[in-house]
Parts: structure tokens; sequence; C-alpha cells
């Protein structure tokens, strides 16, 4: 009988592997030198940026502060719930008189929706407003942990794709339905961290992993953050960026852990190109043994 191949992440020691790095990245980290922001863009469907760091405007006091906190996390997409945030009424005050969308990127989301049409529905709507294509969808399950339906987001996107959107994809963290959702077309793949809005951070790290180690597309940790930690350690782990808002706007001072956010990102994103030593279970010392005073 033919033995079947090991796909296990875990190497001969049974110690979690380091993630593999894509071919794609191979280019940019051959070499003494590590890219920095210039040189080591994150491309979405053939849209180039330099922040790996992408961030809600929901959630914070007023247009104010969620404008003095996109600034200090250096995003240049944020995103928009269609159905909570003004960007048509006129007469009202309006996101587009806070955020200029010439210079910033805006990714209307599908935050609400429980249903492949509603979430449909919505996109389309949101194109004849703004005319955007690139859009995030989301299609939740429950209220309660506002998990998404993976279901329903594989036959909405199914739909937008046909229709000429550019779809990036809120999931869980299973990786079987990351890669039919990037089979089907979707740009970018966009995994839990944790629940929307618990600030728990990363609970499936392997998951996580495994997903950033196998897709071609680009993977963003989206939900759960709660501090810079977790984003850093979502960068480490593979990720190409990462969203988040609850984590911003609920800080005691969003503007100061927006700015820590992305620093987070960068040093995490380092961190990943630089490649860990080795895990081990005893101890190296890091100063030569040989040529101690005491030894004889």
């Amino acid at each position: 009988m033919e033995a079947m191949a090991d796909h296990s992440p875990f190497n001969d020691n049974r110690e979690p592997t380091v993630p593999a790095i894509r071919k794609e990245q191979l280019p940019k980290i051959i070499g003494t030198q590590l890219p920095d922001a210039g040189n080591d863009p994150l491309i979405i469907a053939g849209k180039t940026f330099s922040s790996r760091l992408l961030v809600g405007t929901g959630k914070y006091k007023d247009f104010d502060e969620t404008k003095a906190a996109i600034e200090a996390s250096g995003a240049e997409i944020v995103t928009v719930a269609v159905r909570r945030v003004n960007i048509q009424q006129a007469g009202q005050p309006m996101l587009q008189d806070y955020l200029d969308p010439e210079n910033i990127t805006y990714l209307p989301n599908t935050a609400g929706c429980y249903t492949a049409k509603d979430a449909i529905r919505t996109l389309r709507l949101a194109r004849e407003a703004g005319g955007w294509n690139l859009v995030k969808l989301e299609v939740l399950g429950d209220e309660t942990t506002l998990y998404p339906d993976v279901i329903e987001t594989i036959n909405a996107a199914k739909v937008l794709i046909e229709d000429g959107f550019e779809v990036m994809a809120y999931t869980s963290d299973d990786p079987l339905v990351a890669k039919e959702l990037e089979r089907i077309g979707c740009c970018a793949i966009m995994p839990l961290g944790a629940p929307i809005g618990s600030g728990l951070g990363i609970q499936n790290r392997l998951n996580i992993e495994l997903i950033a180690q196998q897709s071609n597309v680009p993977v963003l940790v989206d939900a759960g953050v709660g501090t810079a930690s977790d984003a850093a350690l979502a960068m480490e782990l593979g990720c190409d960026a990462v969203l988040m808002n609850t984590a911003i706007a609920e800080a005691k001072h969003p503007i100061q852990m927006a700015e820590a956010m992305k620093h987070a990102i960068i040093a995490g994103r380092k961190a990943y190109l630089a490649g860990r030593m080795p895990k081990k279970n005893y101890g190296s010392a890091s100063s030569p043994s040989t040529g101690n005073i005491a030894q004889k």
C-alpha cells in the first residue's frame, strides 16, 4: 500500500513549524537587507498599498476622532459599513468630509447582513452610490457570536464575483473554507482571530498559520484583535495584513492605540521576514563556551 504524504504542520520533534514563505515573497527577502514599506507593498486586487493595517470607521465618538485615528494608524484602506455610516445623505455629516476618497481607499462592507441576498443587495447599492468594486463581504450566522455563515458567504461571493466585484471575504478560521473562497475567485481571505469585537486575540494560531501557508491571495486577520501584541502575532504567523476597528475605537485613548497598532504591524511583518529562531526544549548559552578565564 502506498504511503500517504505527510502534511502535518509539525516537524519531526513534534514542534509547530515556522510558517512557510510563499513563492511570491522570495524576491523580497533574499539578501541581507529587509524590505521597507517602499519595496514590500501589500497588493490586493492589483492595487498597491504601503500600509498593512486596515481600519474600520465605526464606534468612534464622532467623525473628528475617526479621522484622527485613521491618520495616526497610517492606514490607506478603511472599511465602511454601508448600512450604518452616512456616505450619501446630503445635509448630514458625511464620512467623505473627513476622509477624502481620493487619498483613502474606501472598502464598503456588509456588516449587519445575515443572508447572501442582503449582502449582494447592499454591495450593489454601494457600487451605485460610490462606484466601488473592491468590497468586503461579511455574512453573519447569528447575533450572539457574530460568526460568519460560510455557506451564505460562499454563495454570495460567487454572485458578486460574476457581477464584477473584487471580493475580500470575511470567514471562519477553517483552512478548507478559505481554500474554497480562493478557488471561486475571492481576491483576499479574511479569517477571524476571535469573535467580532471580543478583543480576545487570535484563538487558533495553527489554523491562521495554515491558511497563510496555503493561500496564493492576501490573508488578513479580521476580528478579535484587542491590543498591539495581537496584531504583531498575526503578522508573525505569516498574514499579509490585519483589519481592526474595536481595538482602536474602544481603547481608552484611541489615537494612541492607533499609532501603537501601526508600529505593531510593522514589527510583526519585519519579524516574519527576518525568520524567528528555532524553538528548543533546552537552554543554549548565548556566549561562547571556549576561551573562558576559568577554563583550564
